[in-house]
């Protein structure tokens, strides 16, 4: 076979990577093209230079190119990956310290919450942008698989406004069942059967079967209150299992910021949260966590250009869902897994046009996803209150009504356990503010916005959050990483 990916935002080194390794694995796609592209020249240097080793050191002849001419990439491209970051680390900054300024703690900020909506401002125009390319340019049935956050989001925008074939693919869905495997006590994840639904990063676990047997609640509390790890990073996850009787796919710290209960009081979140890693709750953990990653790469990179020349071991392909995705659509080997495609009726007691989590299976026909599944009724309302903030945060990425912002952001399950509207207007001004180079649709907004801050009188306070840690240098990084492999 020989067709064309493109990968947008290639100069996130490392998932590019998986990615790329995880399709070759697919022994039909070894004649392929990837066309690489991003904004950065640097980062697409580096990239390159590794997958171009990883092609040498195993005889393919798999073509890679890449540039900054993203239209260039995307012409007769078959398939189209975005792992996107608009505004970089520096933006994700201010998503993080903004809104700390009001008492807002977040984890991550990248789905939803305060940082997550704006987020989805800054990669909306953009992403509007890609899907205008792709209808141009691209091959006429073009596949867009992104990966990009906020998931939700980006994927209604590309559906609802890009008119562009399109799937949402994550990997929470995944890493929550070998979580529950485990506690379980399976030799393997592929002993669990289940069906998990919901919204990405609050998908619920409704149907579990081990080895055919069906798990119920109490058997499932049971396994993580007994398990020595997992009880103690996953404690506000167990907590929404005993309440709401189904456990959720997304980790402590992000599943803590999708709701309006354990990390509204600074004391509150230092009990639900768990230290020992920056996914079980940290004040700006994966900021934190990403800037240290890019940091330690940028100085390690000589070790991964070596690692590169390694031969390929095709049993290590990876979980993400796009080289099954492909190896389905092009050889008709079905492939079940979770995709977030638009509702329509597929979960029966959620909106038609909200983007959805939830089985499906892939083979030469498409996507076709497993209709008629109903969620717990606390499940649904949970959902139903993101869904909301998601749909009027996509109607004002793409109007620039910058009124129509900050209702999204004051209906946020977490800022409105905390913030009061007047923080939340002066909040979403001085965010606008801050971020205006990557939010051109507000361009007419920002005078009025700085003109409101300058007579403003809601009090803020300069605050590290509840649970923060500093970035690690280079040799603390080192020293860690030392002292694990010598504990191995």
């Amino acid at each position: 076979m020989s067709f064309k990916i493109a990968i947008i935002g290639a100069g996130s080194v490392g998932f590019t990577k998986k990615l790329f390794t995880d399709i070759l694995c697919v022994p039909e796609f070894k004649d392929i093209e990837f066309a690489l592209t991003d904004v950065s020249e640097h980062n697409l240097a580096m990239i390159k230079a590794i997958l171009d080793r990883i092609v040498e050191a195993n005889n393919l002849p798999t073509r890679v190119t890449a540039t900054t001419d993203r239209r260039k990439a995307l012409e007769g491209a078959r398939y189209i990956i975005s792992c996107v970051r608009v505004g970089g680390l520096e933006a994700y900054a201010d998503d993080i310290r903004i809104p700390l300024k009001y008492g807002i703690d977040q984890c991550v900020g990248d789905t939803i919450c305060a940082g997550g909506i704006l987020y989805g401002q800054r990669n909306i125009p953009v992403i509007l942008d890609f899907c205008k390319d792709i209808r141009e340019v691209a091959d006429t049935n073009a596949k867009f698989l992104n990966y990009a956050n906020p998931m939700a989001m980006n994927t209604w925008a590309a559906i609802e406004y890009g008119k562009v074939d399109t799937v949402g693919l994550c990997h929470g869905v995944q890493h929550g069942a070998e979580q529950i495997a485990e506690v379980l006590g399976a030799k393997s994840p592929r002993e669990l059967d289940y069906v998990c639904s919901g919204i990405n990063h609050q998908t619920w676990f409704i149907d579990l079967r081990l080895n055919g047997r069906k798990i119920d609640r109490d058997e499932l509390i049971a396994a993580f209150e007994a398990h020595p790890v997992y009880s103690q990073q996953e404690k506000l996850r167990i907590d929404v299992l005993k309440r709401f009787g189904v456990y959720s796919t997304e980790s402590n710290g992000h599943l803590s910021e999708y709701l309006p209960w354990y990390r509204k009081r600074p004391d509150e979140i230092t009990r639900w949260i768990d230290m020992s890693d920056w996914i079980h709750g940290e004040t700006g953990g994966y900021l934190r966590y990403s800037t240290e990653t890019r940091n330690w790469f940028e100085t390690e990179y000589p070790q991964f250009l070596e690692a590169a020349s390694k031969p390929m071991d095709a049993s290590k392909r990876s979980n993400e869902h796009a080289s099954h995705i492909l190896e389905a659509l092009e050889t008709n080997r079905v492939y079940r897994g979770h995709f977030n495609v638009r509702n329509d009726g597929v979960i029966t007691n959620l909106p038609r046009d909200a983007i959805i989590e939830s089985p499906g299976f892939v083979d030469r026909f498409g996507i076709n996803m497993a209709a008629g599944i109903t969620l717990p009724e606390a499940c649904a309302a949970t959902c139903m209150a993101s869904i909301n903030v998601q749909r009027m945060s996509v109607h004002a990425a793409i109007s620039g009504d910058i009124d129509l912002l900050k209702l999204a952001v004051l209906h946020d399950p977490l800022v409105g356990a905390v913030s009061t509207p007047e923080e939340v207007w002066q909040m979403v001004d001085e965010m606008v503010v801050a971020q205006a180079q990557w939010l051109p649709q507000y361009a007419h907004a920002v005078p009025a916005a700085k003109e409101r801050l300058s007579k403003s009188t809601v009090k803020t306070r300069e605050w590290a959050g509840a649970a923060r840690r500093s970035v690690r240098s280079i040799e603390e990084l080192r020293a860690e990483k030392a002292a694990l492999k010598q504990a191995v």
